[in-house]
């Protein structure tokens, strides 16, 4: 069965009291329970549906969209385990699967981790694997510093956050230049820093330069257009100015030196606001 793991366009074979049955590709069936329909389809129409198993392994469609289909990535919470693995929450009634061979490490009960939606062959059915290394891509060399990038943070260690670099690659954000806060399982823009020669990506939220700057200098504008005056200035702490504004000391100066030639702000001895 093709559509399994896939959102497909199926066609409305028949109706009975349990739902609709859609045809598939292969000529066999699948039930979308009537708690799924509107009540206004008909035979013959098309409706977009994602097919999976239902508790006893029997095809079914929902016309909801899990947060990841056959073959992609998603941070999944823990809603249980057992001595056979982990069921993980992906925003359908039937919780997604982890077996204990899958797991990458030992899973907790809440806790959040990075999983592959996989089809296991053996039992037709969709499982999780965790072990998301052996899904990446290793050669990064089509990455440039500076290039821009979608990436999702998946794991926190030490030295910052594990981000998934648009699907397929592996990355680090450090912790000592990240100036907002981030949780697993956020996706944000950020910008390639470094490629090492071991084909390890570092990144960073904020482009480098006078483009990082002019940003910070937007985001002082956005706030000051609210707030009409921020109590910051030159000798305010770090600690401060990373909580107002969620930036280093270093840019916050950076970004008032620029709104100020351009006559964007006045500066006060007790802070800034509009010109």
């Amino acid at each position: 069965m093709k559509e399994l793991g896939l959102v497909s366009s199926l066609l409305i074979n028949r109706f009975s009291p349990n739902g609709a049955y859609l045809s598939l590709h292969d000529g066999g069936e699948v039930l979308l329970p009537k708690g799924y329909l509107k009540g206004t389809e008909k035979e013959g129409e098309e409706i977009d549906v994602f097919v999976y198993t239902d508790s006893e392994d029997r095809p079914v469609a929902v016309t909801n969209r899990p947060n990841a289909l056959l073959d992609e990535f998603a941070v999944m919470e823990v809603r249980e385990i057992t001595k056979f693995g982990a069921f993980m929450d992906w925003g359908l009634p039937k919780d997604l699967f982890v077996p204990k061979a899958e797991m990458g490490k030992p899973m907790v009960k809440g806790e959040k981790y990075l999983v592959r939606v996989c089809k296991d062959y053996k039992t037709n059915r969709l499982i999780g694997v965790s072990k998301y290394e052996d899904f990446l891509i290793k050669d990064t060399r089509g990455f440039e510093k500076g290039q821009e990038t979608e990436v999702l943070v998946f794991d926190e260690t030490d030295l910052g956050f594990k981000v998934l670099i648009e699907g397929s690659f592996e990355g680090l954000l450090y912790k000592n230049e990240i100036f907002t806060a981030i949780q697993i399982g956020d996706k944000a823009r950020a910008f390639i820093k470094k490629v090492r020669e071991d084909g390890k990506i570092d990144l960073q939220l904020l482009p480098e330069g006078r483009e990082k700057y002019e940003e910070g200098a937007e985001k002082i504008l956005e706030v000051l257009k609210v707030r009409k005056f921020l109590p910051l200035h030159d000798k305010s702490s770090p600690e401060a100015i990373k909580e107002l504004l969620g930036m280093s000391k270093k840019h916050f100066k950076q970004s008032i030196g620029q709104l100020y030639k351009a006559r964007k702000i006045l500066i006060k001895e007790n802070g800034i606001e509009l010109a």
